[in-house]
C-alpha cells in the first residue's frame, strides 16, 4: 500500500499533511513549505524604514491623512508611539502575537523605536525586533497660516444706540465672542479662531475666522445685552477658481437705554429705572413703583430724557411717612425736608433710603431692585 506524501519544492523534503483553507479564506501559497524553508524567508513584522510626523510649530497639531488634528501633546513620544504603532504590520499567520515598543529620544526631532514582538506561527514561538526612526518635522498647519495672515470672514461691530457703549458692555461682548469661539475649539472645530479684537471710537470690532462664527456670535451678544443687529456682504477677492470671495459684517446696535439707568419718559407718568433690555425695555416707575414695558411701536426704546444711575443715588434720612402717596426725605444737598412720591417699594420702617435728585426733581429708588449697574448687568423683570 503507497503512501501519498507532499514534499517542500524547495529542498525536496517531506512536509506533513496541513489542513485546507475554511471556506472562503485564502490559500496560503507558501503552505507547500516545509518549515524550515518557510522561515528562511518569514518576516513577522513589516515595517516601515522611516516615519515623519509632520508637527505645527505653533499649535501642536499632528498632521493625519489630509487634515491637522489637534493632539494636546507636551512631547511627541506618544504621538510617535502612535504613530508606528499604526504603520506595522503583523503577519496573518501569526497567532498569540505579544509586542512592545521602547521609545528613544536621540534629539528634540528624532526618536528611534525599538519594537520588540512574539508570537506563534506554525506551533513555533518567534520573536522579531525591528528598529523603525522617527523623524519630528515642524511646519505650520493651515489654521495657525491663517491668524498669522491676520485671515478673518466675518466682523462684528458693537455700538449703542444714540451713545456709546460701556466699557462693561463693550467688556462683556469680547467676552462673549471668545468664549464661545473657545468652545468651538474645544469640539475640535479648528476653523475656529478669534483674529483681532480692538476698540475703536464708539465701539468694538472683533475679527472671525468664519461667517458662521460672526453670526453665532452677534446672535449670542444680542440675547445676553439687548438690542438688534444687521448684516451685510462685501466682496473682497476671488478665489483660485474664480468664485467670489464675500466678507460678512454684522452691526450689532446695542439698546439705547441700560439697565440701571433712570429715564423720563414722555408720557407724564413720571421717571422710570430701567431694569432689563432684553426685548422690551423693561423697568419700574420710580414715583409709584409700578411696572413699565416699552410698547411695540416705541420700538423698544421710548423718547426719553436721561436723568441719572443707580450709582448717582444717595444715601439720605426718611424723615416721615405722610400718607400712602408721599413721603418726607432730607434734601442730600441743601438737607432741608422736602415731601415727594412714595413708591410701593418704600420701606416706611427704613431709617434711611437712597435717592436721586435730578432736573425731574428728587425720587426714592429701589434698595435692591435687580436691574444690576450700569454696565449692562441686569435682570429680567
Amino acid at each position: 500500500m503507497s503512501e501519498s506524501r507532499e514534499f517542500c519544492p524547495r529542498c525536496g523534503e517531506a512536509i506533513p499533511e496541513r489542513p485546507e483553507p475554511r471556506p472562503g479564506e485564502p490559500k496560503d501559497p507558501d503552505r507547500v513549505l516545509c518549515d524550515d524553508c518557510y522561515f528562511e524567508e518569514f518576516d513577522l513584522v513589516d515595517a516601515p524604514d522611516r516615519i515623519e510626523i509632520r508637527v505645527c510649530a505653533q499649535c501642536g497639531a499632528v498632521h493625519r491623512g489630509n487634515r491637522w488634528v489637534d493632539v494636546g501633546a507636551d512631547d511627541y513620544v506618544d504621538v510617535a508611539v502612535e504613530e508606528v504603532s499604526e504603520a506595522l504590520a503583523v503577519h496573518l499567520d501569526a497567532e498569540a502575537v505579544d509586542w512592545e515598543v521602547a521609545p528613544e529620544q536621540v534629539d528634540a526631532t528624532t526618536i528611534k523605536m525599538h519594537c520588540r514582538f512574539s508570537g506563534i506561527v506554525r506551533d513555533t514561538p518567534v520573536v522579531e525586533e525591528v528598529l523603525v526612526p522617527v523623524k519630528i518635522s515642524r511646519e505650520t498647519c493651515k489654521r495657525c497660516g491663517r491668524i498669522a495672515g491676520g485671515s478673518y470672514a466675518a466682523i462684528v461691530q458693537v455700538r449703542a444706540d444714540e451713545r456709546d457703549p460701556s466699557d462693561g458692555e463693550l467688556d462683556e461682548a469680547e467676552q462673549i465672542a471668545r468664549e464661545y469661539v473657545a468652545d468651538r475649539e474645544a469640539d475640535g472645530d479648528r476653523e475656529a479662531f478669534v483674529t483681532e479684537a480692538k476698540r475703536t471710537e464708539g465701539g468694538l470690532n472683533v475679527q472671525l475666522s468664519t461667517t458662521k462664527l460672526g453670526k453665532a456670535v452677534a446672535d449670542r451678544i444680542v440675547r445676553q445685552l439687548g438690542g438688534s443687529y444687521e448684516s451685510y456682504e462685501t466682496l473682497v477677492t476671488e478665489d483660485s477658481d474664480g468664485n467670489e470671495v464675500y466678507r460678512v459684517t454684522y452691526a450689532v446696535r446695542l439698546p439705547r437705554y441700560r439697565p440701571g439707568e433712570v429715564i423720563d419718559p414722555e408720557d407724564d407718568e413720571g421717571p422710570v429705572l430701567v431694569r432689563s433690555v432684553r426685548g422690551n425695555l423693561k423697568g419700574r416707575r420710580v414715583t409709584t413703583g409700578e411696572p413699565f414695558e416699552a410698547s411695540f411701536e416705541d420700538e423698544n426704546a421710548p423718547d426719553a430724557r436721561r436723568l441719572g444711575t443707580r450709582e448717582d443715588a444717595e444715601e439720605t434720612t426718611l424723615v416721615a411717612v405722610e400718607d400712602e402717596n408721599a413721603v418726607q426725605v432730607l434734601d442730600p444737598e441743601t438737607y432741608e425736608a422736602k415731601t415727594v412720591a412714595r413708591p410701593d417699594y418704600l420701606d416706611p420702617d427704613a431709617d434711611t433710603v437712597p435717592v436721586l435728585k435730578s432736573r425731574a426733581g428728587l425720587h426714592v429708588l429701589p434698595e435692591d431692585d435687580g436691574a444690576g449697574d450700569v454696565n449692562g448687568e441686569g435682570g429680567d423683570a
